[in-house]
């Protein structure tokens, strides 16, 4: 019961800067959706089929169960402020182990009362760190879900985040949702951004499929694409465009190339003092047509960066986000990314 009211504590005060910090508006929105990085959401289990290593409790970060029940009842508190006291009715999750911790997250901490179904299985990832989606049963009815493997140049499955696809309806209309976590930027830069390409060309495939059979359908891509949205995997191998003047139904348009941030953040990601957006929405051009359907635009994306999400930057200047281990200290912030959130009106 303790744990619970500290949590509730904060969660008030979150809440209430939440609701300072975003302009009021008169239009209600038909559909929330965020999407958020989580940074090793790991159980404290061993699970040989994976490289989990490093996240137990044996292991050089001494890992255990009083420090995952934190991890989890700060993913809880980020989903409850983001939403106001009304959480987002969709959200995509990255670096999720397994279903156990989602099970936990929406079972066991007071997100129960809105009965969010999941959509997740283990990825080829070596790590085991998954992409998964949630969504409210009675704002977003699911019709379909598939995860598409990542094929490399020789035609092989590569050992990455799957690309997670879920349709669903919410009003009358049919909404399509791509969730992704492309391959980091770690290694060599060229080996590094090839893997982004192949990954944005697999989701191309499926996004081009998709509108060939209906130009109009309304199409919503989300993740940590570890890159910005002018980089060359965004640009030229998805072909999402930074510009929505002149909009085409049928085309892809990154909303994040637009987001206008100012204050103690630049992006949704800070690494060596350089805030970078690696966290976007795209959508397809019928979502942003207005008519008597679900639409949206770049105004109606926000990062999420209260307060308590943030630290000082002691060595970079200014702030950064406050992650649960700063090296290999334990430190009980929340993530190294910043979640993004993107409200659907009707008009």
């Amino acid at each position: 019961m303790k744990t619970w009211t500290t949590v509730f504590l904060v969660l008030f005060l979150a809440v209430h800067e939440a609701y300072c910090q975003q302009p009021s508006s008169a239009e209600k929105p038909l559909l929330q959706v965020m999407f958020w990085n989580t940074e090793n959401f790991f159980d404290p289990f061993n699970d040989s089929t994976v490289n989990d290593e490093e996240f137990l409790p044996g292991a050089l970060r001494a890992w255990n169960f009083k420090k995952y029940e934190t991890k989890r009842n700060h993913i809880y508190q980020v989903i409850a402020a983001i939403g106001g006291w009304d959480p987002p009715d969709v959200i995509g999750l990255a670096e999720v182990e397994n279903r156990f911790v989602l099970n936990d997250l929406v079972t066991n901490t007071p997100l129960a009362k809105y009965n969010y179904r999941i959509v997740h299985k283990n990825s080829p990832d070596p790590r085991g760190i998954d992409v998964a989606l949630l969504y409210r049963e009675d704002r977003f009815r699911v019709i379909d879900k598939r995860y598409f493997p990542v094929y490399n140049a020789g035609g092989k499955i590569e050992r990455t985040r799957e690309i997670l696809y879920v349709a669903g309806i919410t009003g009358h209309d049919t909404l399509h949702i791509f969730v992704n976590h492309w391959p980091s930027r770690a290694g060599r830069k060229n080996d590094s951004e090839l893997k982004r390409c192949h990954v944005a060309l697999t989701l191309k495939s499926k996004t081009d499929s998709l509108l060939r059979r209906n130009p109009k359908a309304f199409v919503l891509i989300t993740g940590d694409f570890n890159d910005e949205p002018t980089d060359e995997s965004l640009i030229r191998c998805l072909g999402a465009k930074t510009d929505t003047a002149g909009a085409q139904s049928n085309g892809l348009y990154n909303l994040s190339a637009l987001l206008s941030l100012n204050g103690k953040i630049r992006g949704t990601h800070k690494y060596e003092g350089k805030w970078a957006i690696l966290d976007q929405v795209i959508v397809s051009g019928s979502l942003l047509q207005k008519g008597k359907h679900i639409c949206t635009d770049a105004s109606k994306l926000s990062v999420f960066a209260p307060d308590f999400l943030l630290e000082k930057d002691d060595r970079w200047m200014g702030y950064k986000p406050f992650r649960t281990y700063n090296g290999m200290q334990y430190q009980g912030g929340y993530s190294d990314h910043l979640p993004v959130i993107i409200k659907l009106v009707r008009k």
